[in-house]
């Protein structure tokens, strides 16, 4: 089994843990500034706890979240390829190269995303991480079939 390619793969796991403490240092405290009592509700949605946020102009805590949110989307390919490429022992320079590009533009889209927050900026990033992931997965893909 290679290891290498799990680092890139546990440095995201950690910042994504990292993201949820901030969710939860900046959406309690904003709760409460927007006078929403968590103990009284019952089945909210996610979404419209965002949406009471927002519309109590605590929009910046709702941005953590999001992103918290987005780092369970995407990411869940890359964490099943790096396991694959793992267990394929295979953790080449490129797959591992490959790997640490996707983490790195993930944690930088998350820096975008709850700081400031500007779409196009936001969306640059997240193409270019897309675009490590499709790599990892064509090359993951590629080395399978030669084992099949």
């Amino acid at each position: 089994m290679s290891h290498a390619i799990l680092l890139p793969m546990l440095v995201l796991a950690g910042w994504t843990m990292l993201i949820w403490i901030w969710m939860y240092a900046t959406r309690l405290p904003a709760m409460s500034r927007a006078g929403i009592d968590g103990t009284k509700l019952v089945g909210s949605t996610g979404k419209s706890l965002r949406d009471d946020l927002v519309a109590a102009g605590e929009v910046k805590a709702s941005w953590v979240a999001d992103n918290y949110n987005h780092l369970m989307e995407q990411p869940t390919i890359f964490y099943a390829t790096a396991l694959a490429l793992a267990v394929m022992g295979e953790g080449g320079s490129l797959a591992v190269n490959l790997a640490w590009g996707y983490a790195a533009l993930r944690i930088t889209h998350s820096l975008v995303q709850i700081l400031f927050n500007r779409v196009l900026v936001r969306f640059a990033v997240f193409a270019l991480a897309s675009l490590c992931l499709m790599g990892l997965v064509l090359l993951a893909l590629s080395i399978a079939s030669t084992h099949a």
